[in-house]
């Protein structure tokens, strides 16, 4: 029966569209029945609760990519509705939601049921806000997020496992076309009202169009055709393979292609050169509302600048003083340029770069409990990223599912732009204790799932940035080459409040931008590139991770000089993410609350024992492990095994005149990058 009804669903015409194979949308949700007079009075929190629910199921659906990304399966068939119909409905629903919270009394509310009453309500009041100041996505497809990379990595996170599967992907493929015309709708408009994207961030879109279309049949979105579980019928295979093959060729392409042209013909050769927001209509406004969502502060672009200019100074100085330890003989130009080059810095085949990747997570898991007590159970895996490694960054987290494993998801594809010493910070930020930590508690906890599956950027990559610092804690960054590392990626989230803030309120160059990266970083050029492209492309939104990484420093060393011998790190951070993602403010006020009760000794009763040092031995041996290759020849006298600290007063003895490799980039000739005049006062 199974078969008989997977072959009738397959023999619908393919060029029928939406009348084919995509399944009708599942019914909303009925609305709860009005309270009448003689109807008891539900309660406020059960009247918020369901609201809540209510909203997050239209959130799934009328956002299946969201949906899909969170494992819930429900709405893999469809594709968001971006036509600027389907813009106006969803801010229709958005004031409907606040109108219907609005009539809850927030009085009678109370502890966590408060929290999720404001979090509710300034996020709406924050969307509807956003979609009254303009009817049109202003940004619906840029180089950095758009169809061409959220679609093939939209496809890697759908189950493949069964024939209902497969035609649940035909009709998603089969929805393309109308989700194409709905972004042409939204860039039309956009132009329409002298609001352009950025040449420099739609430009390189068209070929990546092509690409992706002219190779359907092998890359991501072909490859669930070419390898069907043997658990599906042999005669349905052959039916879904072809049925594949006519989805790909009559909607897929000719959808792409029409997106393609459309941009390359129409849209890119009157894309504004200029590159920063200041230059758009209301730009400089809309700019820094930008600053105040991706960090939940009321910090101004130029306070996040002067703050940007004053950390990279900081961590300069740090980096400074380690480069000694590291037997290098030079100051931190050459340095910069040695540790992004020196091929002895770099793995020789992706293999042992995972295999760095499962250890350092494999060692930060099974010393977690010396950072936290409430540990999620759900574990993490490492896997290679697809594709062929242009501008894709170091590694990303993928968030688990009752059906996927959480991924730390790791770029092989450049080796050659993957230095040993950067993989263990971005492990701590990507995987344990950073995104996978805080996702995974934030699942687990006894809250609404739109809190659950928030995500404010200050918080969430705030936290990640901050659990790079925990390395020490959990025996890593023993060698001075992985703690550069450490600092390296530091003064990259502080260099980013200078690039961003610089181009889109300063109005930096594209060059200017990139020198300053590449001046104050040691990440290969062509990522810095790609770094850029991103601000361009998102502004602000790369703002959250340093502001969100100080603040919480900040509320550490406040309660370590509130309570003294009596702070536990463990408990901090297990506070710390106790609550879901938050904005800072609501953060602090909830550690306010928590130090109060701190200092109430019937609160540490019952406190966890301290974790034993005891295989502290364990981190040398871990470290030791990370040697380059014996049989290549220094290039002069160090020592260069990455097995631990160089004693005091080594002097590694004479070494010949150390000469840098060419830069890949030119070196910046002038100091394009220097801080304004009236910034001197703040760096004093």
């Amino acid at each position: 029966m199974r078969i008989l009804f997977a072959s009738l669903v397959l023999l619908a015409p393919l060029h029928g569209g939406a009348a084919g194979l995509v399944p009708p949308m599942p019914p909303t949700p009925p609305v709860p029945p009005a309270v009448t007079q003689d109807a008891p009075i539900e309660q406020p929190s059960r009247l918020a609760a369901r609201l809540y629910e209510r909203d997050w199921q239209w959130q799934l659906r009328h956002a299946p990519e969201k949906a899909t990304a969170l494992g819930e399966h429900r709405y893999n068939a469809f594709l968001s509705d971006t036509s600027l119909a389907g813009r106006a409905a969803a801010l229709g629903h958005e004031r409907a939601m606040l109108a219907a919270a609005q009539k809850i009394d927030r009085a009678q509310l109370g502890g966590e049921d408060q929290v999720s009453y404001d979090l509710f309500v300034a996020d709406k009041e924050r969307l509807i806000a956003a979609g009254a100041l303009r009817p049109f996505d202003p940004l619906p497809i840029t180089a950095y997020d758009g169809l061409q990379v959220r679609l093939p990595r939209l496809v890697a996170q759908m189950p493949f496992a069964t024939d209902a599967d497969y035609l649940t992907y035909l009709a998603r493929l089969q929805a393309l076309p109308a989700h194409v015309d709905g972004l042409i709708e939204q860039l039309r408009a956009g132009k329409q009202a002298g609001w352009t994207i950025p040449k420099a961030a739609i430009a390189p879109v068209p070929d990546a169009l092509r690409a992706l279309r002219e190779k359907l049949a092998d890359n991501a979105l072909g490859a669930p055709f070419q390898r069907i579980p043997a658990t599906i019928a042999p005669e349905v295979r052959a039916q879904l393979r072809a049925a594949g093959k006519a989805a790909l060729e009559q909607q897929a392409a000719p959808s792409l292609r029409k997106l393609e042209d459309f941009l390359r013909q129409d849209y890119v050769p009157t894309a504004r050169d200029s590159i920063g927001a200041a230059a758009l209509p209301g730009g400089p406004a809309w700019y820094a509302q930008l600053v105040k969502d991706s960090t939940t502060t009321a910090l101004t672009p130029a306070q996040v600048h002067a703050l940007g200019l004053q950390e990279v100074a900081r961590l300069r100085a740090e980096i400074e003083g380690l480069i000694p330890r590291t037997g290098f003989r030079g100051g931190f130009a050459e340095f910069i340029v040695f540790a992004r080059s020196d091929r002895r810095l770099f793995f020789v085949d992706a293999a042992a770069l995972l295999d760095r990747y499962r250890r350092t997570l494999a060692l930060a898991q099974a010393r977690l409990g010396r950072v936290a007590t409430a540990i999620p159970a759900v574990g993490i895996v490492v896997k290679p990223m697809g594709g062929d490694g242009a501008g894709q960054p170091a590694a990303y987290y993928e968030a688990g599912s009752a059906a996927r494993t959480a991924a730390l998801v790791v770029d092989t594809a450049r080796l050659n732009a993957r230095p040993i010493w950067q993989v263990d910070t971005v492990a701590l930020h990507e995987g344990v204790p950073g995104h996978h930590l805080q996702v995974a508690r934030a699942q687990e906890l006894e809250l609404p799932a739109f809190r659950r599956n928030g995500w404010y950027d200050a918080y969430g990559e705030g936290w990640a940035t901050y659990a790079e610092s925990l390395g020490p804690e959990l025996g890593l960054f023993q060698d001075p080459f992985s703690l550069f590392g450490h600092l390296n990626e530091e003064m990259f989230r502080a260099a980013r409040l200078v690039v961003d803030t610089g181009i889109h309120s300063l109005g930096w160059t594209r060059q200017q931008a990139l020198d300053y990266l590449n001046t104050h970083t040691a990440n290969p050029p062509g990522d810095n590139e790609a770094e850029i492209d991103r601000y361009i492309a998102r502004p602000g939104q790369a703002l959250g991770y340093k502001i969100g990484q100080l603040r919480i420093l900040a509320l550490r060393t406040q309660a370590r000089a509130t309570l003294g011998k009596q702070f536990d790190l463990r408990r901090f951070h297990d506070a710390l993410l106790g609550g879901g993602a938050l904005p800072l403010a609501e953060l602090e006020r909830r550690m306010g609350l928590w130090l109060a009760a701190e200092k109430d000794p019937a609160t540490r009763a019952n406190a966890p024992q301290a974790v034993s040092r005891a295989n502290a031995d364990g981190d040398a041996a871990f470290n030791a492990a990370s040697e380059p290759v014996s049989t290549w020849e220094p290039a002069f006298e160090f020592d260069f095994v990455l097995d631990g600290e160089l004693p005091p007063g080594y002097d590694p003895g004479p070494s010949p005149d150390f000469e840098p490799p060419a830069p890949t980039a030119p070196a910046p000739a002038r100091k394009s990058f220097s801080a304004p005049p009236w910034l001197a006062p703040l760096l004093e």
